[in-house]
């Protein structure tokens, strides 16, 4: 069951835990005593000082619990810290029902649009900390939690952000659980399916490819990754289309492998645990699509999908291989575990035949990209640096975290191959990421703006607990694409000189 996210201008009397933000500033042992006088001595004696996630939980008075939750100091109170409030209040109410997070005081002094921007976060926040994957589990944990409020003073628009951030939250959350479900029964035609689910939900149109279509649309990348598959590949087109004409149109891209063995370059067994989760950037283009409604952003946005899985069976491609790409590129493979660029390559060609104002695509790529930037930060790479940097300010906007590395010419020789025009992986060790993201360029024509984001490292918490995190998938680039669409506006394609 879901938890229940609303706002409100004073504390419910229904409500049995009030969480209660506190700064550095607001907890100097002679403010404590004077603002919270009936917990002043618990607070005190366990060391509360207001600094950012000290939670400490008291009687409070009149049946309800007190929640403190610190937020370190007033001026360091953004987006961030207030999303993960939102999680440590769930959190901290998990065995109650009804939960108040009282952010009156809290926000008041911030500049009207980050009191929007707050309220929405905390929302978000509330929504992805509740966040559980039990639907496996044969006697699923019940929530005793029902209900949220969040306390806030303001205007209709700041109710309306609440209820945005749980729409937003939820959306990652679905696309959490597409990512933790494992790879035998998410395949490419379940994935399909959600699709489809969400489409009819939300109001979008979609196409849904099967093998016949794929072979005679000449998606070369895509067929020859499933040559090793006992299940047929899929291709998902999903469209927005605004209320009125729109002002441009954003294409997204997802790599949606529902499970990688590594093909015939066979990963090790302790690789292969975590791979259900390769299907990360589709999954994160779904949620998208799932709170799309939500923010109803000005601009036209169309989804693409490829999706199978990469197996090894007796006629899987094989190391040498050549594939052509829908674009009539020839790719040499010379490591079947290289393959998400080979069906992201089909999917670009036919995002960038329709001529849209910009493209993303989110792709669980390269192991490289969790070496060079950890499992908290996205590579973001692109030939177009204004987009890409506009993809970036989306990205601090959301509160997930990215990185620019370059595409810089004189590694793209290291995919020359002998046989074909490409080779799947570079001949050298060094840059796995940069000279992937050169691979993809090759199939964006350069005239339209395009970012990659690589989520190798972002799409998986495997740290435990933790605010807005819990082990698994992590729904990470949803936020991402609803801030970057939400104020989505074409440059003008006579300005567009400026190239990594």
């Amino acid at each position: 069951m879901s938890l229940k996210i609303t706002s409100a201008g004073s504390v419910p009397a229904a409500a049995d835990i009030v969480a209660m933000p506190v700064t550095m500033e607001m907890a100097t042992p002679e403010r404590v005593r004077g603002l919270m006088p009936r917990d002043a001595d618990v607070l005190l004696a366990q060391g509360f000082a207001g600094r950012a996630d000290q939670v400490v939980i008291a009687g409070g008075g009149k049946g309800r619990t007190i929640a403190y939750i610190g937020v370190g100091p007033q001026a360091s109170v953004d987006t961030a810290r207030l999303r993960r409030l939102g999680a440590q209040a769930v959190r901290a109410a998990k065995h109650s029902k009804r939960l108040a997070v009282d952010v009156r005081e809290l926000i008041t002094g911030l500049d009207p649009t980050l009191r929007v921007d707050g309220a929405r976060a905390v929302a978000e926040g509330l929504t992805l900390g509740s966040y559980r994957f039990t639907e496996l589990k044969s006697k699923p944990p019940k929530s005793t939690l029902v209900a949220a409020a969040v306390v806030v003073r303001g205007s209709a628009r700041i109710s309306g952000a609440i209820a945005e951030g749980a729409a937003i939250g939820a959306a990652q959350n679905l696309a959490r659980d597409l990512v933790n479900r494992p790879g035998g029964s998410l395949t490419p035609a379940a994935l399909a399916e959600e699709a489809r689910r969400i489409a009819r939900r939300e109001g979008l149109s979609i196409k849904v490819l099967g093998r016949p279509q794929i072979e005679r649309m000449r998606l070369g990348g895509l067929l020859g990754v499933n040559r090793g598959s006992t299940h047929d590949p899929r291709f998902v087109e999903i469209t927005y289309e605004p209320a009125s004409e729109p002002v441009g149109t954003l294409a997204l891209v997802g790599k949606g492998i529902t499970f990688d063995s590594g093909g015939l370059s066979i990963k090790t067994g302790e690789g292969m645990m975590t791979m259900k989760m390769d299907m990360g950037g589709a999954a994160a283009v779904l949620g998208f699509f799932a709170a799309v409604r939500a923010i109803s952003p000005a601009c036209r946005v169309v989804g693409y999908l490829p999706m199978t899985d990469n197996m090894s069976d007796g006629d899987a491609t094989r190391p040498g291989d050549v594939l052509t790409i829908r674009n009539g590129t020839t790719v040499e493979v010379l490591n079947t575990d290289a393959e998400g660029r080979l069906i992201l390559a089909d999917a670009l060609c036919l995002a960038a035949e329709a001529r849209p104002d910009a493209i993303v695509d989110l792709a669980t790529l390269t192991g490289a990209v969790e070496i060079a930037l950890g499992t908290r930060i996205a590579a973001v790479l692109g030939n177009d640096d204004a987009f890409r940097d506009e993809v970036q300010r989306a990205a601090a906007r959301a509160g997930e975290r990215t990185w620019p590395l370059p595409l810089p010419a004189d590694y793209r020789p290291f995919l020359d191959s002998d046989v074909a025009d490409l080779r799947n992986i570079s001949k050298g060790r060094g840059g796995g990421t940069i000279t992937a993201g050169l691979f993809l360029k090759e199939f964006v024509p350069a005239d339209v703006p395009w970012a990659h984001i690589d989520i190798a490292g972002t799409a998986w918490w495997a740290e435990g607990d933790n605010a807005e995190n819990s082990n698994g998938g992590t729904g990470y680039g949803v936020r991402l694409l609803l801030e970057l669409a939400r104020d989505f506006t074409p440059q003008r394609r006579a300005t567009r000189r400026r190239r990594s």
